[in-house]
């Protein structure tokens, strides 16, 4: 508040000086001005991303984890209904699914990190 007050009385004083000195103040309180809000609208901008970056992280490794484990006991069970054998494919392919989908979590999981770091790297 205090600079909207500060930059209205500023403004026309920097008008009624002399054309040199009160226009290079003005142009400098509407730069400073300008860079506040660009950095506030990045701030806002970013922590939105990060929200839906991290939510979309959690999709995806609930859905690599349960695709995998799912189809690997439904061919299980289509296999143990068509050729029955001594032990149960439904149990031996839903282990199967579930390491295949904890690996492939895993590797998407060690990918968001690695372009996290890099991130970070880059801003410093």
């Amino acid at each position: 508040m205090s600079d909207e007050a500060d930059g209205k009385t500023g403004g026309k004083a920097g008008g009624k000086a002399s054309a040199g000195g009160g226009e290079s103040e003005l142009s400098r309180r509407v730069e400073v001005r300008a860079a506040r809000k660009l950095k506030g609208q990045q701030a806002q901008h970013q922590a939105s991303q990060t929200i839906w970056a991290g939510l979309g992280m959690i999709g995806l490794v609930g859905w690599s984890v349960a695709v995998p484990t799912l189809l690997g006991a439904a061919l299980g069970i289509w296999l143990d209904k068509n050729y029955p054998m001594n032990h149960s494919w439904t149990l031996t392919l839903l282990i199967i699914g579930l390491i295949a989908g904890c690996l492939n979590a895993w590797y998407w999981l060690a990918r968001e990190d690695r372009a996290t770091h890099e991130g970070e790297r880059q801003r410093k």
